[in-house]
């Protein structure tokens, strides 16, 4: 690390302001600072010396991610496997699952970065360590079987429109990898939502080269009265177990409630994630479903009478509360504001799976949309309390 660390001492006056190189300096400085440390202090008398820089904090988010990456990994390749009638034994499974899961990670750091390098250098601003966190969940929140192109288009558009038009990280209001997966799901609906292809692989026979089903949500939705969604579930071969376990098809990072439990504890025990907003989100939802079974009946749609168990294992909530919510660029800045900000976001993102017919999941619509309410949120929040505040003093 020592030696590493004289080449860049070595070439770093290269890329000072009378430097060769001065153009490419974010380049540079955003190498650097990915090895060490930055060596810039604060020039006043008094500041705090903290270890948890935007390098670490992104880490400890990356760290948090990786048991939804690499459950996803498996549970790829054991959807593919199991729809070909391939054998299931761990070694195979995982080889298939790196196969369709890697080109997605790599397509999505390598143009991703791309846009961020260039913007840095057009720009002339230092590279943020925040899109190593986007990078990573966008592919997370695709299908396996999506193509690379159009994964490259989203996160091309997720980076550019989500962020960069706005100036940067810090300055976006939107969740980066939630506009690039909003943009597919519009511009490309068929590989998006409704049916979920499970398998690219040839099955043994040689008959057929993939296989479709639909997801729980879509299975759920689409039940009619008088009949249940929950026994439409079971007869599809859908169970509880399965569902908090991920062993179920859908996008990659967020079938396990159990793998995103565990990283939801990795962000709270070091303080990275908002508790505040996990639990609004959570109260918000809890109490949706509990209005829409009070009022369901058996004429009503089906999906309102589903288990709460069921709602809050299905699909994309727990993903989505736990990484996508809690984004410390799009959220709320005050801590009562984004126990607000959750609260509407389980109401709006149940209300929006369960009654809208064309979105069979509402997590990431309720979440942007939240975005743009952020600001307005902690502008309400602020305004009274200082309300409360000022008679106190005169």
């Amino acid at each position: 690390m020592k030696f590493l660390n004289r080449i860049f001492e070595s070439i770093e006056p290269q890329f000072l302001k009378e430097g060769k190189y001065a153009k490419y300096y974010p380049l540079f400085e955003g190498f650097y600072s990915l090895c060490f440390s930055p060596k810039d202090v604060t020039k006043s008398k008094v500041h705090v010396r903290d270890a948890l820089d935007t390098k670490r904090f992104m880490t400890i988010v990356i760290i948090s991610l990786l048991p939804c990456l690499l459950f996803g990994i498996f549970n790829t390749g054991y959807q593919a496997h199991l729809a070909a009638g391939r054998s299931l034994d761990l070694v195979p499974v995982l080889l298939t699952g790196l196969i369709e899961v890697l080109p997605l990670v790599i397509i999505s750091y390598s143009v991703g970065l791309f846009w961020e390098f260039l913007s840095a250098v057009i720009r002339g601003h230092e590279i943020n360590e925040g899109f190593l966190v986007t990078g990573m969940l966008y592919p997370l929140v695709l299908p396996s079987t999506i193509p690379l192109w159009q994964a490259a288009v989203g996160i091309t558009f997720g980076v550019i429109v989500g962020k960069e038009v706005f100036g940067g990280s810090g300055r976006n209001f939107l969740n980066p990898a939630l506009t690039a997966r909003a943009f597919l799901f519009f511009s490309y609906p068929s590989y998006m939502s409704g049916d979920v292809w499970t398998s690219l692989l040839v099955s043994k026979d040689q008959l057929v080269d993939g296989f479709s089903g639909a997801s729980a949500l879509a299975i759920a939705a689409a039940t009619q009265a008088p009949q249940s969604a929950l026994v439409a579930l079971q007869d599809a071969g859908y169970t509880l177990q399965n569902l908090v376990l991920g062993l179920v098809p859908g996008s990659i990072g967020e079938t396990s409630v159990l793998c995103v439990a565990l990283g939801a504890l990795i962000l709270l025990v070091t303080g990275v994630g908002s508790w505040r907003t996990m639990l609004g989100c959570v109260i918000g939802a809890v109490a949706t479903v509990s209005l829409f079974q009070f009022f369901a009946t058996d004429q009503t749609i089906p999906f309102l009478n589903l288990p709460l168990s069921w709602q809050l294992s299905m699909g994309s909530f727990a993903f989505a509360i736990v990484f996508m919510a809690t984004d410390p660029v799009s959220s709320p800045s005050l801590n009562s504001s984004r126990f607000i900000y959750g609260i509407l976001i389980g109401c709006l993102g149940m209300l929006i799976r369960v009654i809208n017919p064309a979105y069979p999941e509402g997590w990431m619509l309720a979440i942007l949309l939240m975005n743009v309410f952020a600001p307005l949120i902690d502008h309400v929040v602020y305004q009274r309390g200082l309300k409360r505040r000022v008679p106190n003093v005169i």
